[in-house]
């Protein structure tokens, strides 16, 4: 529910602040917006799982932008569009964590079912 709260906040803030970027940097808005959009897919995919750990998204997030950033100022530098690959990898990454959020959140009650199956009674009587 707060993911979906923060969603709303963060819509309703860019509809009401309109932020407008200057054309050289677009390219580098682009790789840095798949960058945190892979992020946060992939820390609801842990979340899903079990598994967030926030030091480990903050890192992953922080680190992702980096290479975003750097690849897209290296391509610029060099002549060669170099922040496709980050748009490769981060978009495969996105398909990648949608696929097993879907998966988890689809066998979430069966995964429920098995557990309170195998759990024993707790009325008292012997196994």
């Amino acid at each position: 529910m707060l993911e979906l709260i923060g969603l709303a906040v963060g819509l309703l803030a860019g509809w009401l602040v309109p932020v407008y970027v200057p054309a050289q940097w677009s390219l580098y808005v682009a790789a840095g917006l798949l960058a945190a959009l892979d992020s946060a897919l992939g820390g609801y995919r842990a979340r899903v799982a079990g598994e967030f750990r926030l030091n480990i998204f903050l890192s992953g997030a922080a680190g992702n932008a980096a290479i975003a950033a750097f690849l897209t100022w290296l391509g610029q530098k060099l002549g060669i569009p170099l922040y496709l690959a980050a748009v490769v990898v981060f978009g495969t990454r996105m398909f990648q964590n949608f696929a097993e959020i879907r998966r988890e959140l689809l066998t979430l009650k069966q995964k429920k079912d098995k557990i309170e199956n195998m759990a024993p009674p707790t009325d008292g009587t012997p196994q």
